[in-house]
């Protein structure tokens, strides 16, 4: 034991260096997660004092809460399935296009594609709701008029068939963020020897390159940009109610699981439920960072 101190002791200045973002994980991170998981097992309304109710929370959540059976979570699993992968592999390809530019064209690209991830909340539906206005003043109603496409405005966000449509559109146009950068760095950064020895090795076309040469030599990046690109997919989730203006959504057909958790927490105040939903969303969140690493990270990642 007394060795094992003068182990951590001779390490100090190390501990030193790493102690503000240990400070800060535990505060922001840690303790909010363990206070939710707590919370999740309570009934809590931010004014009594929480009391115990066991596994009630999840049993009603997982057998009686219709909402979140026929609404938030099959919405969650589709938006999630359309925007994660989607912006994932849109991501990949304008990294890698990105990527073929010159070095000043390439830096203003990337720049030009960054910079929507930047823009969220009311700022988000300023620049989409015009765009997306159910009249005829509407940008993409006068426009879709005059070529004769449509005989009348549609109601993008206000309807229950478009509604999912402009939130899966407006959240890959803001998806270009961290993980775009991190896969423009990883292609950057492939050394340029091996594509000479693929050419030497047989290899005759750009996607044998990309599938033999720069998907393998840049897991990593891939396995950064798969766990951003989930959690901002499951973040994602309350453009929805940014877009249509209530919560919830009209007839909750962008109600997903992040709206739920708004909808109880927010707005009834049942804060014990919402946290038994978040913690529902945490292992949701877990399984598919465990697939992203099943798919692109080694062994020494697990």
């Amino acid at each position: 034991m007394r060795n094992y101190m003068k182990l951590i002791w001779s390490y100090r200045l190390s501990y030193l260096f790493i102690a503000p973002f240990v400070i800060c994980f535990t505060l922001f991170i840690l303790v909010p997660i363990i206070v939710a998981i707590l919370l999740s097992f309570t009934y809590f309304n931010g004014l009594q004092p929480p009391r115990l109710v066991g596994w009630q929370n999840f049993l009603y959540l997982l057998s009686q809460d219709l909402i979140f059976l026929k609404h938030a979570l099959p919405n969650t699993i589709k938006f999630a399935i359309l925007v994660g992968p989607g912006g994932y592999i849109a991501s990949f390809i304008l990294a890698w296009l990105i990527s073929q530019l010159p070095s000043f064209s390439r830096t203003v690209y990337a720049l030009i594609i960054y910079s929507p991830s930047l823009v969220a909340g009311p700022a988000l539906a300023a620049v989409w709701l015009p765009l997306l206005n159910g009249d005829r003043i509407g940008y993409l109603n006068s426009i879709l008029l005059q070529l004769g496409l449509i005989d009348k405005p549609v109601l993008w966000v206000t309807d229950v068939k478009y509604l999912m449509g402009s939130m899966v559109v407006v959240t890959l146009w803001a998806s270009m963020g961290i993980g775009f950068l991190a896969q423009l760095a990883g292609i950057l950064n492939v050394n340029k020897e091996l594509y000479e020895a693929g050419r030497i090795d047989g290899i005759k076309s750009r996607l044998q390159e990309i599938w033999y040469i720069t998907i393998p030599s840049m897991k990593p990046q891939m396995l950064f940009s798969a766990v951003m690109a989930i959690v901002g997919t499951f973040k994602a989730g309350e453009i929805g109610a940014t877009l249509s203006g209530t919560i919830p959504t009209p007839q909750y057909a962008g109600h997903v699981l992040m709206s739920h958790i708004q909808d109880y927490g927010d707005i009834r105040f049942e804060l014990g439920y919402a946290s038994a939903i978040s913690v529902f969303l945490l292992i949701m969140m877990y399984l598919a960072n465990k697939l992203s690493h099943r798919l692109f990270g080694s062994r020494g990642d697990e």
